[in-house]
């Protein structure tokens, strides 16, 4: 296990997250909280921090899993843009909160995007994940949180994101890694074009493929917390290793005045 110099783990209240920042953003700085399964109320095979509400949870459970992990980094749960994520390239900027909140209202219906932008201090949008990259970027013009699978990854969130916020950083948190991420052919020929080691045999390196897909969208500093969610059991729920019946991480981005 390793982690990037500018990320650090961070416990409030029992709930455990990643904490990086990410420099200038809009009017301040971007900040980014990854979040791990550890500080919440659900049972097993959803323990013990769930943010996902389309499983098989306890709907109480995870809206106070929901409130726990919004107290851990200072927002208001009805201050929490989330989406329906699809693994789709579809990026919504936020200018307020959302009303009703889904995030806060599990119910509520839900817009189908994979990433969010905001301009300013007050919102922080939230993606969930469980092997899938979460990624955030920052630049002038905000910041910005991605749902970062292969599919959107191909299809090309991250160009998305990163022209929307001007971005000149990114983060990259803890995803499925190239030790444990065996995919197929069709999956390989969709990042050809990126050459060469972004995967041995079939085992590909996402993180990897979010490194050059970054680099060729003009973000110049990148930082990647190098922690496999299939690997790193008691801190992560992951979809693959748990063949589906399992809880989602949350993972915030915002901006500090």
């Amino acid at each position: 296990m390793w982690l990037a110099l500018g990320m650090e783990w961070r416990e409030t209240n029992g709930v455990r997250w990643l904490a990086a920042e990410l420099g200038p953003a809009g009017t301040g700085i971007g900040r980014v909280g990854f979040g791990s399964r550890v500080g919440g109320v659900s049972a097993a095979p959803y323990d013990s921090l769930n943010i996902g509400v389309l499983t098989e949870d306890a709907d109480a459970a995870v809206v106070e899993n929901r409130t726990r992990l919004a107290a851990a980094v200072g927002i208001e749960p009805s201050r929490v843009p989330i989406g329906l994520q699809v693994h789709e390239a579809d990026v919504r900027v936020h200018e307020g909160p959302q009303e009703p909140s889904p995030y806060a209202e599990p119910g509520v219906a839900l817009e189908e995007v994979d990433g969010h932008v905001v301009r300013g201090p007050g919102l922080a949008p939230l993606v969930l994940t469980a092997d899938c990259l979460p990624l955030a970027l920052a630049g002038p013009g905000g910041v910005a949180m991605l749902h970062c699978g292969w599919r959107g990854l191909a299809a090309g969130i991250v160009a998305r994101g990163a022209a929307l916020v001007e971005a000149t950083s990114a983060a990259i948190g803890p995803g499925i890694g190239p030790c444990c991420y065996e995919v197929g052919p069709e999956v390989l020929g969709a990042f050809a074009d990126l050459g060469g080691g972004i995967a041995e045999d079939r085992m590909l390196d996402l993180p990897e493929v979010a490194r050059r897909t970054l680099a060729r969208a003009g973000v110049g500093q990148v930082e990647s917390a190098g922690l496999c969610t299939f690997c790193e059991s008691e801190l992560f729920f992951s979809h693959r290793r748990d063949k589906g019946v399992t809880g989602r991480m949350g993972n915030l981005a915002w901006i500090e005045a």
